[in-house]
């Protein structure tokens, strides 16, 4: 593999981006973690992340297991405008429940969607839209990697969405039957130095009688330019389930469009615990078209339009175009 450029950081520092595209020179991958990026995958680009996992869970006053495996998978495309995107995600668990309460315990394989929801998401406010007017100094690392109070504000989206729950499923609460709404607002800073914080604030199945509240946090740190770290913490509560989940774990830049990445999720409670460790992959079809700018001879919109590629992604890792 080519060597990446390794000025990557001054190229995604917030405070240098300056125009409205949510496309990026490399894939802006919603994984590692289950946080939602503000920013699209840009127009015509169709991308998907999905990854196995495996689970174990422990509930010790109620006296049952959990052990088995599933899938976490995402289909995302750009549409119509920069700031839109719809999406298509869910998760598929294949898993043995063991009740320890009598001598001889008793085993019940399960298999079903633990969710699947189809819905959109649109970014309302991007603070780096018109932050063209301060560029990367060229002569000092150490200034591009300093601290901007402007950095403090984030990009913020809505989402919207509908669950589509089947009948007697072991995995969602007992009145999640048919269609119900889900909506959410994302936020992310992209800090100096190669540092992104996510913020996710979810209601989900509106209106049922096991309506459900999340939040999530993700920060991620490029070490280099193809290694990425993340922490990330999520909570749930809602009277069918209620948690505090942790996440560590790194992704890794193959290629341009392709990430790998992986993770292992804990939690600190007994009822129930639970320990979970997944592997994942993110493809995209790039089918972007840059907007013609009338003087593309311009070394000056020629810089603009590098920057618009350069912005939006969860990961703060980018390729150098001359390298790939």
């Amino acid at each position: 593999m080519q060597r990446l450029k390794i000025y990557l950081i001054v190229a995604f520092s917030a405070s240098f981006m300056i125009a409205t595209a949510q496309y990026t020179e490399v894939i802006n991958s919603n994984r590692p973690g289950v946080s939602q990026s503000a920013f699209s995958v840009g127009t015509n680009v169709l991308q998907f992340e999905m990854g196995p996992y495996s689970i174990n869970e422990k509930h010790t006053p109620l006296q049952y297991e959990v052990a088995g495996f599933g899938i976490d998978f995402a289909a995302r495309y750009g549409l119509f405008f920069e700031e839109l995107e719809i999406r298509v995600q869910g998760s598929y668990q294949n898993d043995t429940f063991k009740d320890l309460r009598s001598s001889i315990p008793s085993e019940n394989s399960r298999a079903n969607f633990k969710n699947f929801t189809i819905g959109a998401q649109y970014l309302v406010y991007d603070p780096y839209k018109n932050a063209g007017e301060e560029k990367p100094n060229l002569y000092s690392w150490k200034a591009n990697r300093q601290f901007k109070w402007k950095s403090l504000i984030p990009a913020v989206a809505v989402y919207t969405g509908i669950n589509l729950d089947s009948e007697n499923n072991p995995f969602t609460p007992p009145d999640a039957d048919g269609i119900s709404p889900k909506v959410a607002v994302a936020t992310q800073n992209n800090f100096s130095g190669g540092w992104v914080f996510v913020t996710n604030f979810i209601m989900n199945r509106i209106g049922n009688d096991f309506s459900e509240f999340q939040y999530i946090l993700t920060l991620t740190h490029s070490i280099t330019p193809q290694w990425v770290i993340f922490g990330e913490t999520q909570g749930i509560k809602s009277d069918f389930y209620a948690d505090n989940l942790f996440r560590f774990g790194g992704a890794y830049l193959w290629t341009k469009d392709f990430q790998l990445d992986t993770a292992i999720t804990f939690n600190t409670k007994d009822t129930p615990s639970v320990f979970s460790v997944n592997l994942g992959a993110s493809y995209r079809f790039d089918f972007h078209k840059d907007k013609k700018i009338d003087n593309d001879n311009d070394a000056k919109a020629e810089g603009e339009r590098q920057s618009n590629r350069n912005r939006g992604n969860k990961k703060a890792v980018d390729f150098d175009d001359s390298q790939i």
